[in-house]
């Protein structure tokens, strides 16, 4: 409507003209136009926000998972390039988009991923594999990885995709769970070994030695007994450091002044490494005892101290440090330790030599020059008692040894004054317990060679029959490693058939089931007669002493 006020000659307003038309139907073109621009313009933004949104959880999903994802064309020019990636191998995004993979990847990598990268391409998605990922752009590491196809809009193979997932950490805890495997493996089959070398020792040791007594006093003949028993007490000195490192040596551990016990060692130290190398001492001041065999650890600071002297030929500078640290979690220890440390300024040892470096028998030292044995004694020992052996090394860089001591929970006790032993002791009746008839024919003989009557038994079993017998017994000697019944159990029936018999148990190491503790004296095979008398002098004579009481 359009309309206008038409006034008469005074001004007044009288007359209204105007015109109306009908605008129905434009005004509806005029809407549906409006609707469809809103609706488009709707749609638009509902467009940009999906696109934006796509972006974004597109952005976020490459960068949130926790994998290295390389997407590429035909051409195997790389489109796709996420954070992870960038971590793993040292270039960015910008870097590395539309290269083609041979030109970031190493050959032979890129060598071992070419028929999957094909298989990809030709439409197949290939299996989850692990390869050794090497670029001169970052450390070499092993991953985790699988291709498969990438398709477009249209459902054409447009590419392919590579997923990588870092295993390195994985692969090196498996490596360390297999080398411990192994390890455990050699130390069960060395025990073995070294305890049956032991009992033969033991028999050859002892019949030289009664041999000895009864050959003429003729310096020729004493010659050769002399060289036999020198060459059977090496032999007994390896069998000591293998069951050192099977961890089956029978230690006498107690609360141990450590700063005192280097002290006490530092003229030896220094009479065994010479003028040429120099030892420093870096002890911190008022450090707890440790759990220590005080003998056992002497003998392992000196192997320790040999080797660092084998590896400064033209001399050099040994460093023993102790001081009290918190394990790091990697050696598996928890608690508080005291920590020695042996560092020399050496040669050194590349990563392979260190990784065998405590295996038994391995040497990197000329023939002759070493059994190998040094190293695996001192971790054998360290683990025994509670403790563990880190060895640190680099070529030109000399090594560091840490031995972890578990810090003492009691006190250090005051050596006590051996008791006078009668070495006369009375003459008796002595019950011999072996299953080799070798060793227990060596035993029965040595016993008898110092006055006393014998009777043998060859198994728990029987022992228990000659002990549930009217024969008189004054004291048993036996084995420790017997089957069908071992001494620890033949000892407990012995004591509940007899009580306060005395029983000496005799072996080349205290392998003892779980849970299983005795107060057996022993008597370390191989040994000597001398060493036999002593302990049956103390059994003997103490046993006087409580029937006196």
């Amino acid at each position: 409507m359009r309309a206008g006020v038409l006034p008469d000659r005074y001004g007044r307003a009288v007359t209204l003209s105007g015109v109306t038309s009908d605008v129905t139907d434009r005004k509806a073109v005029e809407t549906d136009r409006e609707s469809l621009l809103e609706a488009l313009a709707i749609e638009r933004e509902h467009t940009q926000q999906a696109l934006r949104g796509e972006k974004a959880f597109s952005g976020l999903l490459m960068s949130s998972v926790p994998a290295g994802i390389v997407a590429y064309d035909h051409e195997l020019a790389i489109a796709t390039w996420n954070p992870v990636m960038e971590r793993l191998v040292g270039l960015t995004e910008r870097e590395v988009v539309g290269r083609r993979l041979s030109e970031v990847i190493a050959e032979d990598v890129m060598e071992a991923m070419r028929p999957r990268v094909e298989k990809a391409l030709g439409g197949e998605a290939g299996p989850i594999e692990e390869l050794e990922f090497a670029s001169e752009h970052g450390p070499s590491l092993w991953l985790e990885t699988q291709h498969a196809p990438l398709s477009g809009g249209d459902g054409q193979i447009a590419g392919g995709v590579a997923f990588f997932r870092d295993v390195t950490e994985r692969r090196r805890a498996e490596e360390q769970l297999r080398q411990a495997q192994k390890m455990e493996t050699i130390g069960q089959l060395t025990g073995g070994v070294a305890h049956d070398f032991n009992n033969l020792l033991a028999a050859v040791l002892g019949n030289l030695e009664l041999l000895a007594k009864k050959i003429p006093p003729e310096p020729a003949l004493q010659r050769h007994i002399d060289g036999a028993m020198q060459g059977a007490r090496r032999g007994a000195s390896l069998t000591q450091r293998l069951l050192a490192f099977a961890r089956r040596q029978d230690l006498k551990p107690e609360p141990t002044d450590l700063s005192s016990l280097l002290e006490g060692m530092r003229a030896l130290m220094e009479r065994s490494l010479g003028p040429l190398i120099a030892i420093d001492y870096d002890i911190e001041d008022g450090l707890p005892p440790a759990t220590v065999d005080p003998n056992q650890l002497e003998l392992a600071v000196l192997n320790l101290a040999v080797n660092a002297r084998d590896a400064m030929p033209e001399g050099g500078q040994l460093v023993i440090r102790l001081d009290k640290r918190e394990p790091r979690r990697s050696l598996g220890l928890f608690g508080s330790y005291v920590r020695l440390c042996v560092e020399d300024s050496g040669e050194g040892m590349d990563a392979e030599t260190l990784q065998r470096a405590i295996e038994p028998f391995f040497s990197t030292k000329e023939l002759g020059k070493g059994t190998g044995l040094g190293l695996s004694m001192v971790h054998g020992l360290a683990v025994q008692l509670g403790g563990a052996l880190n060895l640190y090394s680099e070529v030109g860089r000399g090594t560091i040894a840490e031995l972890w001591l578990p810090v003492s929970a009691g006190p250090i006790e005051h050596v006590k004054e051996p008791v006078a032993m009668n070495e006369a002791a009375p003459r008796s009746r002595i019950l011999v317990v072996d299953d080799d008839a070798l060793i227990a024919m060596n035993t029965v003989d040595m016993v008898e060679d110092l006055g006393h009557t014998v009777l043998e038994a060859y198994s728990g079993k029987q022992a228990l029959e000659i002990l549930q017998s009217d024969a008189e017994i004054d004291a048993i000697i036996t084995d420790y490693a017997m089957p069908g019944m071992t001494g620890v159990e033949l000892a407990n029936r012995a004591r509940e058939i007899r009580p306060g018999l005395p029983i000496l148990l005799a072996t080349g190491y205290a392998d003892l089931p779980s849970g299983t503790t005795t107060d057996l004296p022993r008597l370390g095979k191989p040994y000597q007669q001398r060493d036999l008398s002593e302990q049956l002098s103390r059994l003997l004579t103490q046993r006087e002493a409580s029937a006196g009481g």
